[in-house]
């Protein structure tokens, strides 16, 4: 399917590619005007407009791409990021939505002979690191139109903004390829330069709602939409917190939207982590220990971060969903001592844990009564048929617990189901008593978005599924919920202690919070030591000594030798974990490129 946008000033972006692969360049071309393409040098990764679609020699590998999301420049040259495969997940104001299946990084490295040893073993990590992008989750794009701008801020865009190349509509806090588009951006080849949203965009899903004594209506709910910021982006143990600059880890935008016979509504929520600067390094313990880092500028930062939030959204209310007691209580008490310094912005400190534990589910109505006068003046967006303005959303609720991800969706969904009551009420689908919940198919469908919408989001920032997705799905833990949620946290550990650094690498790499510069020192000596190989020695001697220690216990009773060498296995068994759990932070996979804050 070809989808392309015009606009007044004749604009179109290509949806379907021709790659040509030559010895000495590659070559991008529109399959539908095939003079529209450019061609990038395999020796210096030089990027030229092609002169009316020739292209000389006819020999090259000819292959099929969907769009082209930036290029790198790495030690030995220029690598160049294309889609090469997609799939269709719905629509966005009338245009379809896009996500990526799989990307390909090609290489412009001929220069790669003339490194120094140490710089192609540098190189052979930053390629290694690529392979990791090449497998990002949750990426989005559209040809027709950006997606990366709320439809409120959307409706009040000067005239001729959407007549802009799409790269130049989008929102660059939530363009996750920003920083790869720029050599794209100089040689202004428009047509071919796609924005990727990291996040998730759900299909339209068509909701009945069915009265007993009245014929049935329906509206369109959805599409439902998720935006992660790129400003701070990071996997979900490293760099915590906020940066100098204020800007959050995991900070994610989420917009509801619903359709009704032309009338469009949306209502905006916003997480992020707790913005302070605080860490908690992984080392092979279960739940690290959480580390407040005092520092001279961390009011200035959390001003910074609030006054950003303010001139976007309008007013802000703060729910902080941690724990009051342990590490999480500390920083929670750190978080309220830095939130009374500020004015205009209210803070709300709802132990969730403590009110919610064992499907309580229903107690979060103690949470809306605290919030629920602001959370219905700040009300929602709404278009009428005509496309007039008939409200406004004037404020917005932010929500964290410590990852931003369980505890934040159920309570971002509960409140997302408050502003569908108000809003299907407001268009007359519902009646001042009616709400979603008594209407179990429709009240399903809903449950499904949140419940799948935080599995994605868990995903992209932990590697696993989000946790307590019952609560959002059947309002209380069941066992297999709970099974689930083991496998998952399990899950995180691993992948926390020994993946994340590498993938907090990749981040870094791709998103230009390290620049490879042949004058900077190499990552190797950054570290200090190959982190990943004292993983398989540290594994090998802790099997093998169970192993040993298991089979001695087994021959224990037939004589005193044999209850010596057990207790000498176990003992050095013992020592070895001792060994490793005081070097945790050594064996773990770290990052290596930059430092924490």
């Amino acid at each position: 399917m070809e989808i392309q946008e015009t606009s007044p000033g004749n604009y179109k972006l290509w949806s379907e590619l021709e790659l040509h692969e030559f010895k000495d360049r590659f070559v991008i071309k529109s399959v539908e005007l095939p003079q529209e393409g450019f061609s990038i040098s395999r020796f210096d990764g030089n990027i030229d407009n092609l002169n009316n679609g020739e292209l000389g020699d006819t020999s090259g590998k000819v292959s099929r791409i969907y769009g082209v999301a930036g290029t790198i420049r790495l030690l030995a040259g220029l690598h160049l990021l294309v889609i090469t495969s997609r799939k269709e997940v719905g629509t966005f104001l009338g245009y379809p939505v896009f996500r990526v299946m799989s990307m390909k990084f090609l290489s412009c490295n001929e220069a790669s002979k003339f490194l120094t040893n140490q710089e192609k073993k540098d190189e052979s990590y930053f390629m290694t690191l690529l392979k990791v992008v090449e497998s990002t989750m949750g990426l989005y794009y559209s040809y027709g139109t950006d997606i990366t701008l709320n439809l409120q801020r959307r409706f009040k865009l000067a005239d001729g903004w959407m007549s802009k190349p799409i790269w130049k509509q989008a929102d660059p806090r939530f363009v996750w390829n920003r920083n790869i588009l720029e050599e794209l951006i100089e040689k202004k080849v428009d047509g071919f330069i796609i924005p990727l949203i990291q996040g998730n965009i759900l299909e339209y899903a068509t909701i009945v709602f069915s009265f007993a004594l009245t014929c049935a209506n329906m509206s369109d709910f959805g599409p439902f939409k998720v935006i992660k910021g790129i400003r701070n982006i990071r996997t979900r143990m490293w760099r915590r917190g906020a940066n100098l600059e204020g800007d959050t880890a995991n900070f994610i935008e989420t917009e509801q939207l619903l359709e009704f016979e032309g009338a469009r509504l949306s209502i905006l929520q916003i997480r992020g982590s707790i913005p302070l600067l605080w860490e908690q390094i992984v080392d092979l313990s279960y739940k690290p220990r959480l580390n407040i880092i005092n520092h001279d500028q961390t009011s200035k930062l959390v001003e910074r971060h609030f006054s950003d939030l303010s001139q976007r959204y309008g007013e802000i209310v703060v729910v902080d969903l941690t724990d009051k007691h342990g590490d999480e209580g500390r920083l929670s008490m750190a978080y309220a001592a830095e939130m009374e310094k500020l004015q205009n912005i209210r803070y709300i400190s709802f132990d969730f844990h403590q009110s919610c534990g064992n499907s309580n589910f229903d107690n979060i109505e103690l949470l809306y009564d605290q919030i629920s006068e602001d959370f219905e003046k700040q009300g929602y967006f709404f278009i009428g048929k005509e496309g007039e303005v008939l409200s406004e959303q004037k404020g917005i609720i932010r929500s964290n617990c410590i990852d931003c991800l369980d505890r934040t969706n159920v309570t971002q969904s509960f409140l997302a189901r408050k502003a569908l009551n108000s809003q299907l009420q407001r268009v007359g689908v519902f009646g001042s008593n009616d709400c979603i919940s008594m209407f179990s198919e429709d009240f399903e469908i809903f449950k499904n978005l949140w419940v799948d919408q935080g599995d994605e989001i868990s995903l992209e920032y932990s590697g696993t599924h989000a946790l307590k997705g019952d609560l959002v799905r059947y309002g209380k833990q069941t066992m297999a919920g709970m099974i689930k949620d083991g496998m998952s946290a399990l899950s995180r550990y691993y992948l926390n202690n020994f993946q994340d650094g590498v993938r907090q690498d990749a981040i870094d790499l791709i998103s230009g919070r390290y620049d490879v510069n042949i004058s900077r020192p190499s990552s190797s000596q950054l570290n200090g030591f190959e982190t990943f190989s004292y993983i398989p020695v540290a594994s090998a001697l802790l099997i093998g000594g169970l192993t040993v220690t298991s089979i001695t216990l087994n021959q224990a009773g037939r004589n005193t030798q044999s209850i010596v060498s057990s207790i000498l296995c176990a003992g050095v068994t013992a020592g070895v974990m001792a060994v490793v759990k005081s070097n945790g932070r050594q064996i773990c996979s770290r990052p290596r490129l930059c430092g924490l804050i």
